[in-house]
């Protein structure tokens, strides 16, 4: 069974369809990265998803119970996500420790027991040092990682993350990610929204690709990768008297080579996706005595992906 599920989950403002038919499995241990357009459906999806709406019909499921289900359905959702928004408020005049205490409070956790989740939560999210600071002195990569913090006290099963790195500076954003991969470690089943593709990369192992409103694909990276990029891409280094003219004059001849470049001293290999073997090239630069002195398979990034599945449509 999958941990989050939608089938033909759709929510409309008037004669607008901000989501459209969605249907997702997101199985327990993913992290799904949800991509997309400004305005193409992803807060309202998780803000669905986290109950805060009402679909206009369809539904989802987290861990088995319907977000359009009774109060009992509801409450047990409730329990099992976490949900952090893209901008959040926080209690100001609080201290660090006495904010997350009272959400501690407000799911019920008691005395000594709740003293020590609160402790724990503060070692996992760094902010064990900080906690007699006030809410409001902290950088924004401290609230966003205090905001992380108060959806933990409960130990949700489920993370639902709209835009988490938004507005951080390049050091908070790889503190942040450093701190979903400890969750991902710990077996959470997260759902993460954002526009920075390079960050989803590193964490995701499944994406899902929405445009007003319509879910374009959804799969594996892996998946993903051979669907849109059709064959490899090498990137070769050759020494030797007139190895580079040699060795561009011979790909460019190979049927299995869609183009050759040269860059800082490197060819980049287009193959087809017809290539017998990813050895192919080195053996056939081996074949004319042609030294290869570097020789590595460039990955299709998930911006060239989401460039290439998507056309910038928005509501």
């Amino acid at each position: 069974m999958a941990m989050i599920e939608t089938e033909k989950l759709r929510k409309t403002y008037g004669p607008t369809g901000a989501v459209q038919r969605l249907d997702l499995a997101i199985e327990e241990g993913d992290v799904f990265g949800f991509i997309g357009p400004n305005g193409a459906g992803k807060t309202t999806t998780i803000r669905m998803l986290a109950t805060l709406l009402q679909p206009t019909s369809g539904d989802a499921r987290i861990g088995g119970y319907s977000i359009r289900g009774h109060r009992f359905e509801i409450t047990r959702i409730k329990s099992l996500i976490g949900y952090v928004p893209d901008s959040f408020g926080v209690y100001e005049n609080m201290s660090v420790d006495e904010y997350l205490e009272f959400f501690a409070a407000a799911y019920k956790i008691k005395g000594k027991r709740r003293r020590s989740i609160v402790d724990d939560v503060l070692m996992l999210t760094d902010l064990h040092e900080r906690k007699n600071m006030p809410v409001l002195s902290l950088s924004r990569g401290m609230q966003q990682r205090l905001g992380l913090a108060r959806v933990l006290v409960h130990d949700p099963q489920v993370l639902l993350l709209d835009e988490p790195a938004s507005g951080l500076d390049p050091r908070a954003r790889i503190e942040i990610r450093e701190l979903l991969k400890e969750l991902q470690r710990m077996g959470k089943t997260i759902l993460i929204s954002s526009h920075i593709l390079s960050e989803l990369e590193e964490l995701c192992n499944k994406i899902g690709i929405i445009e007003k409103g319509k879910l374009l694909y959804s799969g594996s990276i892996e998946e993903t990768i051979e669907r849109v990029g059709g064959g490899s891409t090498l990137l070769v280094g050759v020494e030797g008297p007139n190895s580079l003219e040699r060795a561009v004059d011979l790909l460019s001849a190979d049927r299995f080579v869609e183009a050759v470049e040269h860059e800082d001293g490197y060819l980049r290999v287009r193959l087809s996706a017809e290539v017998p073997s990813a050895a192919h090239i080195s053996t056939l630069l081996a074949s004319r005595q042609i030294p290869i002195t570097f020789y590595r398979e460039e990955r299709i990034s998930l911006e060239t992906i989401f460039m290439k599945l998507t056309k910038g449509l928005v509501q």
